[in-house]
């Protein structure tokens, strides 16, 4: 008969005198601590969150359209209206266009990417030649603009591509479209005032026009704000060169 040997073991995490004696020793490495359960907390229930003006700016466009037939809203009319309002606001600004970029185009690109923009769209088109510094110049301007207003659309494209035979000394030309014509053209650089900044050709567009669009629609009154935070940050720009000049003389 074979010889059976049984290994007795305690419940886990328990410890005998013996092994407390031995870890004071430091024969043995150190206690685990004992397992704890982590507390437990019970499940939100959405029935019981109070449904006010915090509780729909969480919901997204879809959770909104579900609580249109939800009972406690329709015994609140000031929530319901806020609903309704709240999901007008998301589905007109999932309408404006964002762009954010100068796009590079070409000739049989022109038709469909600027005459066919759309009526809402305001169109910016660069004509332009490598090599030309003043056309590098503008360029960095359109760029910076591009970002502060992705609605309206920027496009550049090679002057001889658009227009052929495009003399090389009107270069660089703008050409602002909207519904398919033209709305406005300014030739060189001097058009933009002697120094050419984002700030001087964001006011030469938006002259007559609305052309320049922050993402927030492209009304009159979107216009006049932008011309005036234009005028505010061509001001800051002015005062801080001043500073700056200030600072340099006093140090010689």
């Amino acid at each position: 008969m074979g010889d059976y040997h049984f290994v007795y073991k305690d419940v886990e995490g328990a410890s005998t005198q013996w092994d407390d004696i031995q870890r004071k020793l430091g024969n043995l490495p150190a206690k685990p601590p004992a397992f704890k359960p982590p507390p437990f907390t019970p499940a939100s229930d959405q029935d019981s969150i109070p449904k006010d003006k915090s509780f729909l700016d969480s919901k997204t466009e879809e959770e909104l359209e579900d609580l249109e037939d939800d009972l406690d809203l329709d015994e609140d009319r000031f929530l319901q209206e806020y609903r309704k309002k709240r999901l007008a606001e998301m589905r007109e600004a999932t309408k404006i266009v964002r762009f954010g970029s100068v796009v590079p185009i070409s000739g049989s690109d022109f038709v469909r990417e600027v005459s066919q923009a759309g009526p809402d769209v305001w169109v910016v088109v660069l004509l332009y030649k490598d090599g030309y510094a003043e056309c590098g110049v503008l360029m960095k301007c359109l760029e910076e603009l591009a970002v502060k207003y992705p609605g309206t659309k920027f496009v550049k494209i090679v002057s001889t591509d658009c227009i052929p035979n495009y003399p090389d000394h009107n270069l660089p030309t703008l050409l602002v479209y909207n519904n398919g014509a033209v709305k406005a053209n300014y030739v060189g650089l001097r058009s933009f005032g002697r120094r050419c900044t984002p700030e001087g050709v964001a006011l030469v567009l938006c002259q007559s026009d609305p052309v320049l669009n922050d993402g927030h629609g492209g009304t009159d009154a979107s216009r006049d704000s932008v011309i005036e935070g234009v005028r505010r940050r061509l001001i800051e720009k002015v005062v801080k060169e001043h500073e700056d000049d200030d600072d340099g003389s006093s140090s010689d």
